[in-house]
């Protein structure tokens, strides 16, 4: 299998929006949200100037995607990139995608003059876990909260 990393385009529209409602209704089991707002967000990340997608492309069919979005930390007075994402097909897990996506957004980030790329998971995603620690991250000093 021939997979290419690259940022998202517009001809990826329609593939993404089915990526995006699997990563977000069936995967984390979340409401889902109007196709409307999926699609905002789509068209930020194209303009790449809050934050960029990458996806994981075998010869036309999409088979992940990295979001990075683009912001600062006070503490390290600079700029840095969030990891807000990282889903891959059921079918592709364990074939080297999800490492591919996480090195573009890595590689992104360094490439790009930012200090830090940080991430999230959930705490029940254990295989994600042990895929962040195997590609180099430290579990942090911060508990994440929502509201």
């Amino acid at each position: 299998m021939t997979i290419e990393v690259r940022p998202a385009e517009q001809k990826d529209r329609e593939q993404m929006n089915v990526l995006m409602y699997e990563y977000i209704v069936d995967f984390y089991k979340r409401e889902k949200p109007p196709v409307k707002k999926v699609d905002h967000i789509f068209d930020l990340l194209l303009q790449k100037e809050e934050g960029i997608q990458f996806v994981a492309d075998s010869e036309g069919e999409l088979l992940g995607f990295a979001t990075l979005y683009f912001t600062y930390s006070t503490t390290k007075a600079d700029r840095i990139t969030v990891m807000n994402d990282l889903y891959v097909v059921e079918k592709a897990r364990g074939e080297g995608v999800a490492q591919k996506l996480f090195k573009a957004c890595e590689h992104y980030s360094k490439s790009n003059g930012y200090v830090h790329m940080s991430w999230i998971t959930a705490t029940d995603n254990d295989r994600a876990k042990r895929f962040y620690e195997k590609m180099g991250g430290v579990r942090g000093d911060w508990i994440n909260y929502t509201i």
